[in-house]
């Protein structure tokens, strides 16, 4: 196999694997923003401007695996991720399916890294930021699961 023909089989495993992280945070507007719809309560006002937030950085992330997508040659795709809609709009419910996407999405990104490792600095930089990102992201959720004063990470019971 000819070295072009090498790298461009190589490409479209990575191209294959950003377009599943695009898809996957493009899931992730979706899902934030259907989330900031569902919020109710006294606390809905900084609740409902966390979520928004949050859609507007999976739409950033989505943007940047677009990006890189095109520099690699290939092509964006049109689908979304998965949706996945309880019908359990507590809180705190919101809440275990934001780590459970989180979770999800810090897996493509561990994938991708696994993948371009040793062969792509840009790439593994952009996999190793987005892992910190995500990482921070699952940080942030824990938190917001513990009960007042709890100090341990969250444990789900």
């Amino acid at each position: 196999m000819a070295k072009k023909e090498k790298a461009a089989k190589g490409n479209d495993k990575v191209v294959a694997l950003l377009n599943r992280i695009m898809e996957s945070e493009l899931a992730g507007v979706v899902r934030y923003t259907h989330y900031s719809l569902m919020v109710f309560g006294y606390n809905r006002i900084p609740i409902i401007s966390w979520l928004r937030g949050q859609a507007d950085e999976s739409l950033a992330h989505a943007h940047k695996a677009g990006e890189l997508i095109t520099h690699l040659g290939g092509h964006p795709s049109l689908g979304i991720g998965p949706l996945l809609e309880t019908h359990n709009h507590d809180v705190g419910d919101i809440l275990r399916e934001s780590l459970a996407h989180e979770g999800a999405a810090l897996q493509l990104y561990r994938e991708l890294l696994k993948e371009v490792g040793g062969v792509s600095v840009m790439l593994e930089e952009y996999a190793r930021e987005m892992i910190y990102t995500e990482e921070l992201h699952l940080g942030e959720v824990d938190k917001m699961l513990r009960k007042p004063g709890d100090v341990a990470a969250f444990v789900e019971r």
